[in-house]
């Protein structure tokens, strides 16, 4: 069990009046210790249902979201995430600039080893577009390489 110490800086977990953002909030999200440092280990988010506006036309836009990083010292607290993610959805950019910034605000937020976000968003006009961003510190730029080739292939089939 965590002590109220390494808790401390958690604040909207548990938080039964839930205020969801309705403009872009980096601000909001929040992090925690990672207990275990000294493994490398991989933690996933699936956002299925990630919303943003066209920059143009302010059409919607649909996405699933799926975010994997190697943390080091911090972590992102998921209520925290899944709030600022919803911040996206009156925000008007481009899908490659959405999940640019997605992957800049993490590595931002927590000095990860390694972060990759990817978007599958839903074809508008015939046209689907999956955006794949990555981040590795100086020990993981062959993994950084090797997923990017991975993204290039698999776009490529």
């Amino acid at each position: 069990m965590r002590t109220k110490e390494e808790l401390a800086g958690i604040t909207l977990l548990g938080d039964r009046q839930t205020k969801y953002p309705d403009t872009y909030a980096p601000g909001i999200l929040e992090t925690f210790l990672n207990k275990h440092p000294e493994n490398e280990y991989l933690v996933t988010f699936h956002c299925p249902e990630f919303t943003t506006l066209c920059p143009l036309t302010g059409q919607p836009d649909f996405a699933e979201i799926v975010i994997s990083y190697i943390p080091r010292e911090r972590m992102v607290e998921s209520k925290s995430l899944k709030l600022y993610l919803f911040s996206f959805r009156n925000h008007g950019d481009f899908h490659e600039d959405c999940v640019n910034i997605i992957m800049k605000d993490l590595v931002k937020l927590m000095d990860p080893r390694y972060l990759e976000v990817i978007g599958k968003f839903t074809p508008r006009g015939g046209i689907s577009i999956r955006p794949f961003a990555n981040y590795a510190d100086a020990e993981h730029q062959a993994l950084k390489a090797s997923r990017l080739q991975a993204h290039m292939e698999e776009a490529l089939r």
